[in-house]
């Protein structure tokens, strides 16, 4: 069998798929009792950054003190821990499959994308306080509109981020500018669009079909400038390393047209130098004896005489 898909590399993936599908169908029937595992130390995070305080009511979630804000099931962030673990495990599955990749991989996944949910379940919450207490309305946008744009705006730039940074740190890159910049953005749609058609959410009506409008035009706005940026950036270094070619002398370009030999025979080597040097300096010393034993010479003639 080819290397690039053995059993080991299949079952893999197979693990990373189940688990994915596993979190989703628990996540959709689970309670806010079952999922403290994430709302607590989220709303903890938003304490924090807000100043803002929380208490627990049972199967409601975190309520702030005025009782305006509840932090539900729907703000768990389990569909972005979802999409941040798929992401990460597929791109290190894909990189490279003629390499073994040991196991450890998927807890790891796991553990990061726990930790970037929880940073990107803060932000978002925070922002949606902060706009909660302004005054200013969206005429074309309504709150619940506001909120979820603001969501899934939050949510991918974050998944943006994320794969980013992992082709950053990561020694397998994966090769192209598509590839790169829509790779995250087909993970997104699959966990977001994908998921719940498989379970059935097109029956809900406009309300999905509002969702599904948002879910398909905000990333492509954040998307498709970065895309361009790096295309435009890759396909100008190449013109630049052309004009620097072409604008080197004429003597230059020629010169590796040259033999070996005629390229030798055109400049001193620093071995010619030297034999040069010494043959010169060895000339001088000999006629600078020469002259010394001719006047001692003629100094010492009249005693002989």
């Amino acid at each position: 069998m080819n290397r690039r898909f053995t059993w080991t590399w299949i079952a893999q993936c197979g693990v990373v798929v189940v688990c994915a599908f596993a979190l989703k169908l628990y996540y959709s029937t689970a309670s806010a009792n079952q999922l403290r595992w994430i709302l607590a130390p989220t709303t903890a995070c938003v304490e924090l950054v807000s100043g803002t305080s929380f208490e627990f009511e049972t199967y409601a979630g975190y309520i702030n003190e005025d009782r305006s804000f509840l932090i539900a099931t729907s703000c768990a962030g389990v569909n972005f821990l979802i999409t941040a673990f798929l992401m990460l495990s597929m791109r290190k599955l894909l990189s490279d499959r003629s390499k073994s990749i040991a196991w450890g991989f998927i807890p790891a996944s796991v553990l990061i994308a726990y930790l970037v949910t929880l940073v990107a379940n803060t932000t978002r919450i925070a922002i949606a306080l902060r706009l909660q207490r302004m005054t200013a309305e969206v005429s074309w946008l309504n709150p619940n509109q506001i909120h979820r744009f603001e969501g899934i705006f939050i949510y991918f730039g974050f998944l943006l981020l994320l794969f980013v940074v992992s082709e950053n740190i990561s020694s397998e890159k994966t090769s192209g500018v598509l590839r790169q910049s829509f790779f995250p953005l087909l993970v997104y749609y699959a966990t977001m669009l994908g998921m719940p058609l498989a379970n059935g959410a097109y029956r809900r009506g406009t309300d999905f079909l509002e969702h599904s409008l948002f879910v398909l035009l905000i990333p492509l706005a954040l998307i498709l400038p970065i895309a361009a940026f790096r295309f435009c950036r890759q396909r100008r270094f190449p013109r630049m390393a052309l004009r620097c070619q072409s604008a080197l002398p004429s003597a230059t370009k020629a010169l590796p047209l040259m033999s070996p030999a005629q390229q030798e025979s055109q400049r001193p080597t620093l071995t010619t130098i030297s034999i040069n040097h010494a043959m010169r300096e060895n000339s001088e010393s000999l006629s600078k004896g020469l002259s010394s034993r001719n006047s001692n010479a003629q100094v010492t003639s009249p005693h002989r005489n």
